[in-house]
């Protein structure tokens, strides 16, 4: 029967993202506690920092990472149309400064693609790639370098958000998403034997591996959208589970939304965009890996697939009712268990000590509060990089 058909269809399309984030969730509980770390001598580093108006940040930034350099290490920072002292804080903290001015193309992409092509004349063996705002733990950056060099494929730390003393709910709620897309899947996709997506600060690359990119783009996530291009090129990032990267929660309410849905917006048109590609390349190359990337991309930030799958749910038991059709139904429902396990898992294994069980039921609190983002989505989606407002 047609009607049932398509009943079914779409309930495997909402309890498919659902359970791919359970088999993730699942095989992060067993991923290694100690992670094996590289040690190569005479590694010759470049540390790329983009930086817009960041006088705020970058010393405390700078303090952290030029004691890691080596004698042969080289720190740049590129001041992308600045008009404050983030130029001259960076040169005061012994940061070799280089300052980018175009008020046209604007964005992280240009500004490490200017960097990259002031190290063709110099390469390094490898490249590092830190965010002005991050806090980077001592040995950091050898560890990022080496394992790169080892891997002979991007490598990615664990990046999260700084917890804050006092969170609010909305904010705790956040972080735990945040936790769970950044460290928890990526755990278990490397468990699993599967490379990660490029998120941002903390980012470290072979010389020849990042050389072939162009990174001369206004993608507001110029760092997943690297990230796919070297997985389709062969070079599928690594998840570096021994380095971990903080940054500031953003200040206020307002920064955190527009920091949200550049990257929630970015992440939607990623799935659109790359879906297809990683598949297309899968078949055409015969890996595996780029598949399970598709699979990945698909699921989506995870109060909008909690919204999806109750609007879905919703729908297909006032269908089934109807028509007395109920297995499309019960598909649903089954992808809705996966989500709530998985989303239990990843906390009872990661997160106890961030979130307490209360305030993670507050979910329903938190999701009313992404509304507005998707909506946008829907009228006007975020195409333009902007920088969100921080402070350390």
């Amino acid at each position: 029967m047609l009607v049932e058909l398509l009943l079914i269809l779409v309930a495997i399309a909402i309890s498919l993202p659902c359970a791919i984030l359970f088999v993730e969730c699942f095989s992060a509980l067993f991923a290694p506690s100690s992670v094996r770390l590289r040690h190569y001598k005479d590694i010759d580093i470049a540390v790329l920092m983009p930086a817009h108006n960041e006088a705020d940040v970058i010393g405390k930034t700078l303090a952290t990472l030029i004691p890691q350099l080596g004698p042969t290490d080289r720190l740049i920072v590129v001041a992308d149309n600045c008009t404050d002292k983030t130029a001259e804080i960076a040169r005061a903290a012994g940061a070799t400064v280089v300052e980018r001015t175009d008020s046209v193309r604007r964005g992280k992409g240009y500004a490490l693609d200017y960097g990259l092509n002031l190290l063709s004349a110099a390469p390094p063996t490898a490249v590092v790639i830190f965010d002005a705002d991050c806090r980077v733990y001592r040995g950091s950056l050898q560890r990022l370098a080496a394992e790169a060099v080892f891997q002979q494929s991007p490598v990615q730390a664990v990046y999260l958000i700084e917890r804050p003393v006092r969170p609010t709910l909305k904010e705790s709620v956040s972080l735990f998403s945040f936790k769970v897309k950044n460290l928890v899947r990526p755990l278990g996709l490397a468990r699993l034997g599967f490379p990660c997506f490029l998120t941002g600060t903390g980012m470290a690359f072979p010389w020849e591996a990042i050389a072939k990119t162009d990174l001369a783009n206004g993608s507001i996530v110029e760092d997943m959208k690297l990230g796919l291009d070297l997985a389709i090129l062969g070079k599928a990032p690594v998840l570096c589970a021994a380095v971990t990267v903080l940054a500031p929660i953003p200040p206020c309410d307002a920064d955190a939304k527009t920091q949200r849905t550049r990257w929630e917006h970015g992440h939607l048109q990623m799935i659109a965009r790359y879906c297809p590609q990683l598949v297309l390349a899968a078949v055409s190359q015969g890996r595996v890996d780029l598949l399970a990337l598709a699979l990945d991309l698909s699921v989506p930030p995870l109060a909008l697939l909690l919204m999806l799958w109750l609007a879905v749910s919703s729908v297909l038991t006032i269908a089934s009712v109807a028509t007395g059709l109920w297995l499309s139904t019960l598909i649903c429902y089954s992808g809705g268990l996966a989500l709530l396990i998985a989303v239990f898992l990843a906390w009872v294994r990661f997160a106890q000590a961030d979130i307490s069980l209360k305030t993670l039921l507050s979910v329903p609190a938190y999701v009313l509060w992404k509304i507005p983002v998707y909506l946008k989505f829907i009228k006007s989606p975020e195409t333009k990089w902007v920088r969100t407002n921080r402070k350390i």
